[in-house]
């Protein structure tokens, strides 16, 4: 329910205060069951555009996954995930913690080392991505 349609619904139970509106919207947003089940943003269809590679091993895509719950045997919490677009190859490997060296090791000796220097690195930008990985990579 939006915070219009809650709004509404408290005045028609005969409740009104001058805030109402501006409250409602709070609330809505706090609120997190709201959030989950509102109503979807409603935004005109656009032409969808497919990540594809036109030859093996040159777009990669990078991520990171973790915090694991269950850690390793050798205490590894994070996994670095590489995937070729073309092949669907998967590089991965576990770390204790994942820093912005070790991301830019990882892609020269898993990536740049065994297939060359990929035409285009695609990640999410979060905080392992960027500082020290422009810079080594």
């Amino acid at each position: 329910m939006g915070s219009h349609m809650l709004a509404h619904k408290i005045m028609r139970t005969g409740y009104f205060w001058l805030t109402m509106e501006t409250d409602c919207c709070q609330f809505v947003q706090r609120c997190p069951k709201c959030q989950m089940h509102g109503d979807l943003i409603h935004v005109p269809p656009s032409e969808l555009h497919a990540l594809t590679s036109s030859w093996p091993f040159l777009v990669w895509g990078v991520d990171m996954i973790g915090k694991v719950s269950l850690k390793s045997s050798s205490g590894h919490g994070y996994i670095l995930v590489t995937i070729d677009y073309f092949t669907k190859w998967v590089e991965a490997d576990s770390y204790a913690n994942l820093i912005a060296t070790k991301v830019a090791k990882f892609i020269i000796s898993h990536i740049i080392c065994q297939y060359g220097i990929p035409h285009e690195l695609i990640s999410d930008r979060g905080v392992h991505f960027r500082g020290e990985v422009d810079i080594l990579v």
